[in-house]
C-alpha cells in the first residue's frame, strides 16, 4: 500500500479518501429555482442549473458553499436545462466565485424579446471564460465515476429505449395531452445518471405533451430510484403517464415556499406505484399541512433559511437521503 500511495503521489494522481464510495447529490436551495449538485466517487462535479441571479449572490453564495463542503475546488461540469431566470440567471454570478470546467446546454436560447436576450447574453459571458459543450438526446455528458445519458433536449427525446427499458406503457391509453407549451420548459435538457445499479433522472421543467412523449407508447426511460420532479412539483407537468412509468422509490420536490408544489402533483406522485417516501426543500404554503410532507423531511420550514437534502448513494443501488436542517437520514435498501 506504502509503494502505492508514493507511486501515485509521483505520478500527480489525485487520492481520495478510501470510504469516498458513494455517488452524491446535494439538492440545494435555491428558493423554488433550479441547483443540483452532483460528485461522484471519483471527486468529478456536476452541477445542474445555478439558480436565480440578484439577491446579493444568494444562490451561488450557497452552491459555492455546497461545492466546498463536498471537497470541491471547482466546477467540472455546469448543465443549464434551460434559459430560464430561475435556472440560467445565477450562472454568471457564480462563475465568478468558483471555477467552472465546461458549460453544457442545448444549444441558443429559443426565446426571443428583452429579459431573453439579457439572460443569453449573461450566460454568453460566463461561457466564453471556460469550455463548452452542446448536447443532443442519446449524447452522454463525460463525468468520471457515473454514465449521464441526455434524454431530452431542445424538444427532441431519445429515439430508443434506455438499456432495460422500452416496456409498453399501459397509461398512455388515458394519457390526456394540454396545449402545446413554446416556451423555453419543453425544450428543458434532461438526463438520467446512472451509478452502478443505482439511477436517478432530472428532466428540468420539460412539460407535459413532452413528457407523455418520452414514454408513450413505450417506456424509453425505465424505472428510476430518485426521482427530481419535474418543474419544481407544478402541475403544468408530472403527468401520472410519466411518474407512474418511472415508479420512482423516492422523490424529491424542489419547490419554494409560494412556486411549485401544486397539489395535483403531490396527488400523482403518491399514488405512484412503488413510491417509499417524498422530500420536499420547500414547506409549500398553499399546500397546508395536510398536502406536505411531515415536517422532518422538509429542509427549509420558511424563507429565512437555506438548508438542503442529499442523496448518497451506493453502486449496489442503495441510497439515504438525509435533511441538512434537523439532520435526519433515512435508508433505502438495494432492491
Amino acid at each position: 500500500m506504502k509503494n502505492f500511495l508514493r507511486i501515485a503521489c509521483l505520478a500527480g494522481m489525485t487520492l481520495l479518501p478510501l470510504d469516498a464510495k458513494t455517488l452524491d447529490i446535494h439538492f440545494v436551495d435555491v428558493e423554488g429555482g433550479q441547483a443540483t449538485l452532483i460528485v461522484t466517487p471519483r471527486g468529478e462535479s456536476l452541477l445542474v442549473d445555478a439558480g436565480w441571479p440578484g439577491f446579493d449572490g444568494r444562490d451561488a453564495k450557497r452552491i459555492v458553499e455546497a461545492a466546498k463542503k463536498a471537497g470541491l475546488k471547482r466546477i467540472d461540469y455546469l448543465a443549464i436545462t434551460h434559459y430560464h431566470r430561475d435556472h440560467v440567471g445565477g450562472v454568471e454570478q457564480l462563475a465568478a466565485m468558483f471555477p467552472v470546467g465546461t458549460f453544457v446546454d442545448h444549444g441558443p436560447n429559443t426565446e426571443t424579446g428583452a429579459a431573453a436576450d439579457e439572460l443569453a447574453a449573461s450566460y454568453n459571458r460566463a461561457v466564453a471564460k471556460g469550455k463548452h459543450l452542446v448536447v443532443k438526446p442519446g449524447d452522454r455528458i463525460p463525468l468520471k465515476g457515473a454514465e449521464v445519458r441526455v434524454v431530452v433536449a431542445r424538444g427532441e427525446q431519445i429515439a430508443s429505449p434506455l438499456k432495460g427499458a422500452g416496456a409498453p406503457n399501459p397509461a398512455c391509453a388515458q394519457a390526456e395531452r394540454k396545449a402545446a407549451d413554446p416556451t423555453e420548459n419543453a425544450r428543458s435538457l434532461g438526463f438520467v445518471l446512472e451509478y452502478g445499479k443505482f439511477r436517478f433522472l432530472d428532466l428540468g421543467d420539460l412539460t407535459w405533451n413532452k413528457e407523455i412523449d418520452l414514454v408513450c407508447p413505450e417506456n424509453r426511460i425505465g424505472k428510476i430510484d430518485v426521482y427530481l420532479t419535474t418543474h419544481h412539483g407544478m402541475d403544468a407537468s408530472g403527468p401520472a403517464g410519466i411518474v407512474h412509468a418511472l415508479a420512482p422509490r423516492v422523490a424529491i420536490m424542489n419547490n419554494g415556499s409560494k412556486k411549485g408544489g401544486a397539489a395535483p402533483a403531490w396527488s400523482v406522485i403518491r399514488q405512484s406505484p412503488g413510491l417509499e417516501d417524498l422530500w420536499q426543500v420547500h414547506f409549500a404554503v398553499a399546500g397546508g399541512k395536510e398536502s406536505n410532507v411531515a415536517e422532518d423531511m422538509i429542509a427549509n420550514l420558511d424563507e429565512s433559511t437555506g438548508f438542503g437534502l442529499t442523496v448518497s448513494a451506493e453502486s449496489n443501488g442503495s441510497f439515504k437521503v438525509t435533511n441538512s436542517r434537523n439532520g435526519k437520514s433515512k435508508a433505502y435498501a438495494a432492491r
